[in-house]
């Protein structure tokens, strides 16, 4: 389906947790705007300090695509995360609930 850019500077605690491989747990929620997570759960999956990951969202370094699932997909979101070096996947329950996380080294 067709994806919705989040504002860049949406960056605030969720209610839903969820431990993802690696041992870090993630808080994501679904609001009426699109998706919000804590900048210090998602910044080290970007290898970034929060208050870096948030001015790079500002300035656009860092960007943000949100998808909602259709048909066989319907009742999940993905959210991904890109910064220069790294992007973050996560697919999602309705709820926030991370059923998938993919992360993967940019360029070479």
């Amino acid at each position: 389906g067709p994806a919705r850019p989040l504002h860049p500077g949406r960056l605030r605690a969720g209610s839903a947790r969820s431990a993802c491989k690696g041992g870090i747990v993630v808080k994501l929620r679904l609001t009426e705007t699109g998706v919000e997570v804590a900048a210090e759960d998602l910044a080290p999956l970007l290898e970034l300090d929060p208050s870096d990951l948030r001015r790079q969202m500002r300035d656009g370094a860092v960007t943000t695509r949100y998808e909602v699932g259709q048909d066989a997909d319907a009742g999940r979101f993905r959210v991904t995360f890109q910064s220069a070096d790294w992007r973050v996947r996560f697919t999602c329950a309705s709820d926030g609930t991370v059923l998938k996380r993919l992360r993967n080294r940019r360029g070479g």
